[in-house]
């Protein structure tokens, strides 16, 4: 019986991507910017090896943040038997999260972080110093061309400055601060070409609600955006350190403009500044002390290097916006997927009863003096609450000389100490139930300013402070609509991108296996045909917080919340260990569609899977903090597309996920196995069919990953390297 068409295409895409690999392993892969940037940081890559996208790695970073957050990675340092901070000037705590609580619980907790931090001699920057992302730009920390991590989401926005900023959780700070190290997966990568001028008027912020709104199908999920075109040199810094910090929001997990000479200008007003920090200027007085990390030295280092993406380099996706067709726009309610050009909603005069400039995102000096400029004369209206907080007391020090805090405050604006406040929904000011507000920050999801039956809306800060005049949306009265493009929704397109430089379009080259590492993963498949299944349909919420809970019972309930048969039935699946092949890791193979893993952080996802017998998933794509957790955990997680498409279309009911499979399960079982080979990506699906084996390719992982899974996770590898220093 001949196979399926689908399985036969599914051998050809196979066998092609296997002969274009052959064909390109000759030469050194051309590589983008931020493919560069990592391969400066990446340790312990097997000789000649070039760093490419999805690549796992083993990194040490320029920088890593904490911030209140710093507390638990305290704990957890502490739980995994380190005592010594690997290199003291790696880690910079910031606090800036709850900077309004007097408690005495929020106060001791800020004494234990700053006690850590003097006893260890790390950089430590005190509630109202402002928040960490942007005293990570102001000093120096997030630098062009370096690798700085935090953990924080809002991370992204060190691209802002050329330097490649990306999340990590609470463990792998604590692996930073003990080893130095931490792995990371680099990111596919996707190019944005902005083209065009922005019309007067018109903002960073604009750019990046209209970019969230426009391509907002999961076009840029998990990726590391390439900002490129003509339209980016024309953007201020400040504008571009709002769009990158949003890339968040848009679902990426980097996004980097380049060192042009606008960033490199913009650097040389911020030297001279610090040159004149102090009052030595007279004659035979000597300069002030040399900064650190922003001096002259290091800008003309930066000049000399020209750190630019290849010509050549691979991008999965490429993006074009064109920012002269861009007005004014607002994002919401609620969402960042939903942004409306200014006009339509100006015209529906929603009231409001709270605006806010707060946040990293547009609390800068340029922001404040924008909404400054649009407040002069004038007053809140009544029956509006409208907060400020500068981004960082730099800046608000800088806003007091210049005027604009001072014409803020006397139109009615209610201030705020430096720090995140009301973008988190922390101290005053919150939005209460039934009300509405505009906003300069970064989120607007339900609930996140105040209580869940609010509407919230984000803008520009020019925006935001005519809104707080007049009492509803709408833009200032000095915004001129005929020098404008007309209302309606920006131009934008996804250029073609050629085959052979597509995502997963190049098979990947063989990686050395580590000795006592599986050769292959093999055993018997489950399908669960669903998108966006989160953590709470794999463990669920009322289990998170029991403490006590054994592996054992995490296995009993896992993927409880979406298939309560589910821990059976892989029970029933599996097979002695002992059972298993030499160099095989045996176990069951979970298939299951897109972005799965979203949601929330508890790393009890992984380990359930992982404890339940699946020692491996493969997905179409994965939640970022989901795969974190999991190969912390040693849950091994690989992407193919392929393999999800030819799975939906066979045993998917109506050939789509979300509905389960055509029998009505929720978890498919054919009677399939498979193996994955980690040496070269090779999968085999095996239908039970002499000769009828059909074969995908995968990206296996890296040394890296594989030294984890053998310590048994990140912990088991922390305390491996500090035995390893111990007996050095």
């Amino acid at each position: 019986m001949r196979p399926p068409s689908i399985w036969a295409r599914s051998y050809a895409r196979g066998a092609a991507q296997r002969c274009m690999a052959t064909l390109t392993s000759q030469q050194r892969p051309p590589q983008t910017i931020i493919e560069k940037v990592v391969q400066k940081y990446a340790v312990g890559l097997p000789e000649g090896k070039t760093v490419k996208a999805g690549d796992y790695v083993m990194i040490r970073p320029e920088h890593v943040m904490t911030h209140d957050n710093t507390g638990p990675v305290v704990s957890k340092f502490k739980s995994i038997g380190a005592t010594r901070i690997h290199n003291n000037k790696q880690p910079v705590f910031t606090l800036d999260h709850d900077v309004q609580n007097r408690a005495p619980k929020n106060l001791a907790k800020y004494a234990m972080i700053e006690e850590f931090a003097r006893s260890h001699g790390i950089d430590f920057y005190p509630a109202g110093r402002g928040i960490g992302h942007q005293v990570l730009v102001e000093e120096g920390y997030a630098f062009p061309g370096t690798l700085t991590v935090a953990s924080d989401s809002h991370s992204n926005m060190y691209g802002g400055v050329g330097c490649v900023g990306t999340p990590i959780v609470r463990t792998d700070a604590a692996a930073l601060w003990a080893t130095g190290k931490t792995w990371w997966q680099v990111p596919r990568m996707v190019k944005v070409e902005l083209r065009g001028r922005l019309a007067p008027g018109v903002t960073g912020k604009d750019v990046i609600v209209a970019l969230c709104g426009s391509f907002n199908n999961d076009e840029v999920l998990n990726a590391a955006l390439e900002f490129t075109g003509e339209g980016v040199k024309a953007l201020a810094v400040d504008d571009r350190l709002t769009i990158a910090n949003m890339t968040t929001e848009w679902g990426a997990l980097a996004g980097v403009f380049p060192i042009d000479e606008t960033l490199l200008e913009w650097y040389t007003g911020v030297l001279k500044k610090l040159e004149l920090r102090t009052f030595a200027s007279s004659p035979g007085i000597p300069p002030p002390p040399v900064h650190p990390r922003i001096n002259a030295n290091r800008l003309k280092a930066l000049r000399e290097s020209q750190l630019a993406s290849d010509a050549d380099a691979e991008y999965s996706s490429h993006l074009v916006f064109d920012l002269s067709s861009l007005v004014p726009h607002v994002s919401g309610p609620n969402s960042v997927k939903i942004s409306t050009p200014l006009p339509a909603l100006e015209a529906k005069h929603i009231p409001i009863q709270k605006a806010y400039l707060v946040s990293c995102t547009n609390s800068r000096v340029s922001d404040i003096s924008a909404a400054a400029a649009v407040m002069e004369g004038h007053k809140v209206a009544s029956g509006v609450e409208f907060y400020i907080a500068a981004a960082s007391s730099a800046v608000q020090q800088e806003c007091e000389r210049n005027g604009s805090w001072e014409t803020l405050v006397l139109a009615g604006a209610k201030t705020l100490p430096a720090g995140c406040g009301p973008c988190i929904g922390l101290g005053v000011g919150l939005l209460e139930e039934g009300q509405t507000g505009i906003s300069a920050t970064n989120r607007n999801y339900k609930g996140r300013m105040g209580h869940p039956n609010a509407q919230a809306y984000l803008a520009s800060p020019a925006v935001v402070a005519a809104s707080a005049i007049k009492g509803f949306i709408c833009g200032p009265d000095a915004l001129d609509m005929s020098v404008l493009p007309p209302a309606g929704a920006p131009t934008f397109s996804i250029a073609n991108t050629p085959a052979a430089t597509a995502s997963g379009a190049v098979a990947p080259a063989q990686e050395p296996l580590l000795p006592g590492f599986p050769a292959v993963f093999a055993g018997p498949l489950l399908f669960a045909p669903q998108d966006n299944l989160n953590t709470d349909g794999i463990y669920p919420g009322k289990y998170t917080y029991q403490d006590d809970i054994t592996l054992a019972r995490q296995a009993e309930v896992v993927m409880e919340n979406y298939d309560p048969a589910f821990a059976t039935l892989v029970a029933s699946l599996r097979a002695p260990e002992e059972a298993a092949a030499a160099g095989t890791k045996a176990g069951v193979v979970l298939v299951a569609g897109y972005n799965f893993g979203t949601g929330s952080s508890r790393e009890q996802a992984a380990t359930a899977l992982k404890a339940a017998g699946v020692p491996l998933v493969i997905a179409g794509s994965f939640g970022d903090i989901f795969k974190r957790n999991a190969i912390n955990n040693g849950l091994v997680c690989l992407e193919c597309p392929e393999l999800v498409a030819d799975l939906t279309a066979a045993y998917a009911k109506d050939g789509a996920r979300g509905a389960g499979g055509r029998d009505g399960e929720l978890t498919v079982d054919k009677g399939h196995n498979i193996s994955i080979s980690m040496a070269d990506g090779k999968v085999v699906l095996s239908r039970g069919i002499p000769g009828e084996d059909v074969e995908y390719a995968v990206k296996p992982i890296g040394p890296s990953v594989q030294e984890l899974w053998l310590c048994g996770g990140l912990e088991g590898y922390i305390l491996k390297e500090i035995k390893a220093e111990a007996q050095a």
